[in-house]
């Protein structure tokens, strides 16, 4: 996409964000419902309107910020609260919250891939670069959604996930990371480390969407 101009690239983008990071913080909501948990129903949550995810630093700033310096794209939304206490069997339901997100980034990255996939099959410039365009960007954006929440440090989903399959000694040890997590990722972040540790992954989940959807 680097042939798109700054605008052109936020027309494609703001669609496949949005919905990335609203059904992500959702489908946290609506499995925790369905575990016992009715927090987030409660609070209005569960809603597919972006404004009720949308953290301004993390959905906005930090976003903009990082495309304009060409970086890692990074950020985050309100996380969708969920009473662990209120769940059936907290411990291995609150792994069963955590990977609800990142599944429904997958879910999305397909649903993207068909779409663009669509796109190619019209072979009608004026309807199908759009959709080819915004569909590499759905694909795109939900694979690094899923992939960064899925590292195992909490309170990212992967650390919630980690508690809940361990053992109680050692979960206990994992959970007592939390409060240092967000900074061990920020310092990733700056030092580059992240876009190291995770590009690989992320390029290659990509090219293999992209060649489902008909775009290597």
């Amino acid at each position: 996409m680097e042939e798109l101009t700054l605008a052109q690239k936020l027309a494609v983008w703001v669609l496949p964000i949005l919905f990335a990071i609203t059904l992500h913080e959702v489908a946290h909501g609506w499995v925790a419902w369905l575990l016992g948990d009715d927090t987030a129903k409660r609070l209005g949550r569960l809603s597919l309107n972006p404004l009720h995810h949308v953290d301004i630093v993390g959905t906005v700033v930090v976003p903009l910020a990082m495309l304009l310096l060409g970086g890692f794209i990074f950020g985050w939304a309100k996380p969708v609260p969920v009473d662990f206490g209120r769940l059936r069997h907290p411990k291995r339901d609150m792994a069963l919250v955590a990977l609800a997100g990142p599944g429904a980034n997958l879910l999305m990255a397909l649903g993207w891939t068909l779409l663009a996939r669509f796109g190619v099959f019209l072979e009608m410039a004026y309807v199908s670069v759009p959709l080819i365009y915004m569909g590499a960007a759905g694909i795109f954006f939900n694979l690094v959604l899923m992939v960064l929440n899925l590292l195992p440090v909490p309170p990212l989903d992967g650390g919630r996930v980690l508690v809940g399959i361990l053992p109680h000694r050692w979960a206990a040890w994992v959970a007592q990371l939390e409060p240092y997590g967000m900074p061990i990722l920020l310092l990733l972040l700056i030092t580059g480390a992240l876009g190291k540790i995770l590009g690989p992954v992320i390029f290659t989940l990509q090219g293999f969407f992209f060649s489902l959807a008909g775009l290597s």
